[in-house]
């Protein structure tokens, strides 16, 4: 029996779209493909290759308002935001296009007589992306581009609640003209998502989404001795010290927590304000969360949509109450914000002060429009605070004093340390965690060497 999926629109629940899993043929046939065409792609010049990637980008990006729509219809994120994903994707495409050429470069030691010695990278073969729907551009984009342009061919397995992400991505690189089988796309269920990377024909897999989800990807993949670059989970600590731009630090940080409903990988959802200032910032804050539209993402004076599904309202709600049983307060009035009435995906957002780490908001991920709020007295409690955590992907320091956040970032154990800015991905750097964040890098020209293998070559010249 084939297997169907269904993207139900959380914005009122209407079916966007249904497509039929693959079959065991389907999927053989893919990956036979996917290993057939890789040699061939491999041998290509990388200025060719690069230009066909580009090509694929400008193709896209040719698209940007209609795939803008189909994002927000698919997981509900407000149109006015939805075309920034597409701005975003163009800019690290096309920054990674512009390191291949060096980044991907042999390596060569010191000159030594009669040898010619170098380091080659090399391309895996086929890499698999599993790409989530929060961002279905930017986080396939962080793999996809980087494979392609080292060598390997890429097969596409995205969610499914974003499946005309993916398309547009198949439409973009076939307009393009990649040779078939370099770049593919494919819908599995979740057991034949793990019989696929658990086949030999797979040679390296990116995934980004739960902890859980990557527990299941290293399960499939053990024993097969190829990568597994996994970004996860995380609860994204933010320390406000007494000297910062409270102003700034407000609006930068309270977007941190609420862009995209909260449903970020890198969002803010811990707070931890010195107390000199922790008054001005909660006051500054709760006045700008009240500030948010709450509405039919489809509409551009809406900025805060619905979030992916009821039930993922539903485990948010739970986690504020939870906080608010155990004696912490919310700044924000939901009875403010018509939509929410507790029943359905639309939830307003929250800001809550009292908070402790033996509540749920400052202990695990809250993939919803939430943080939590602490006084802090010194940078020694906040640097304990923010570490104490089960995840690290990225931490946020808001300070006028370069020196002490360099000083305070080595103490973090994070992947991404920011300064006076938070939820972003800079190409030209490694996006990278630790602890239950996952581990791997994506981007910049370490991303390069996670999607390549070192081969050397020793020659002996002078006999």
């Amino acid at each position: 029996m084939t297997t169907e999926i269904v993207t139900i629109s959380p914005i009122d629940g209407r079916i966007v779209v249904r497509r039929e899993c693959a079959s065991p043929a389907a999927i053989t046939q893919v990956l036979t493909r996917a290993r057939a065409a890789q040699p061939e792609w491999k041998r290509m010049p990388l200025a060719q290759r690069a230009a066909l990637v580009g090509r694929a980008v400008d193709a896209l990006v040719a698209n940007k308002e209609a795939i803008a729509r189909e994002l927000t219809l698919q997981m509900g994120r407000p149109i006015r935001y939805a075309g920034g994903e597409v701005d975003g994707f163009e800019n690290r495409a096309r920054h990674m296009i512009a390191i291949a050429q060096e980044s991907l470069a042999d390596v060569v030691p010191t000159a030594a007589t009669g040898f010619v010695r170098f380091i080659r990278r090399e391309a895996l073969g086929v890499v698999l992306v599993v790409a989530p729907w929060n961002y279905p551009l930017l986080t396939a984009v962080n793999a996809i581009v980087p494979a392609l342009l080292a060598g390997n061919t890429v097969l596409l397995k995205h969610s499914a609640q974003t499946p005309l992400v993916a398309e547009r991505l198949a439409e973009a690189f076939a307009q393009a003209g990649l040779p078939p089988g370099v770049f593919q796309i494919i819908q599995t269920t979740h057991d034949d998502t793990c019989r696929m990377i658990a086949s030999p024909e797979v040679d390296f897999v990116c995934f980004t989404g739960s902890v859980a989800g990557g527990v299941a990807v290293e399960k499939a993949a053990a024993g097969r001795f190829i990568g597994v670059g996994l970004e996860l989970g995380a609860c994204d600590p933010a320390y406000v010290r007494a000297d910062a731009d409270i102003a700034h630090a407000v609006d930068s940080l309270v977007d941190g927590a609420f862009f995209n409903s909260g449903q970020s990988c890198c969002g803010i959802q811990r707070l931890y304000v010195h107390q000199s200032v922790y008054g001005e910032f909660i006051e500054r804050a709760a006045a700008l969360a009240r500030q948010y539209v709450l509405g039919d993402p489809l509409d551009p004076a809406t900025t805060l949509g619905p979030l992916v599904r009821t039930s993922a309202a539903a485990e948010v709600r739970s986690v504020v109450a939870d906080a608010i049983g155990k004696g912490a307060h919310g700044l924000v009035d939901p009875r403010a914000f018509g939509l929410d009435n507790g029943a359905t995906a639309y939830m307003a957002p929250q800001i809550l002060t009292g908070v402790d780490h033996g509540m749920r908001i400052m202990a695990d991920e809250c993939f919803g429009p939430v943080c939590g709020v602490m006084p802090v007295a010194s940078d020694e409690q906040a640097i304990a605070l923010m570490n104490d955590s089960q995840y690290g992907l990225s931490a946020a320091l808001y300070t006028r004093d370069a020196a002490a956040a360099v000083r305070i970032g080595e103490q973090v154990d994070t992947g991404t340390l920011f300064m006076n800015r938070c939820d972003y991905l800079d190409p030209a750097l490694a996006w990278t965690g630790i602890k239950n964040s996952g581990r791997g890098a994506t981007l910049s020209s370490i991303g390069f060497e996670h999607l390549t293998r070192p081969k050397s070559f020793h020659l002996k010249t002078i006999l």
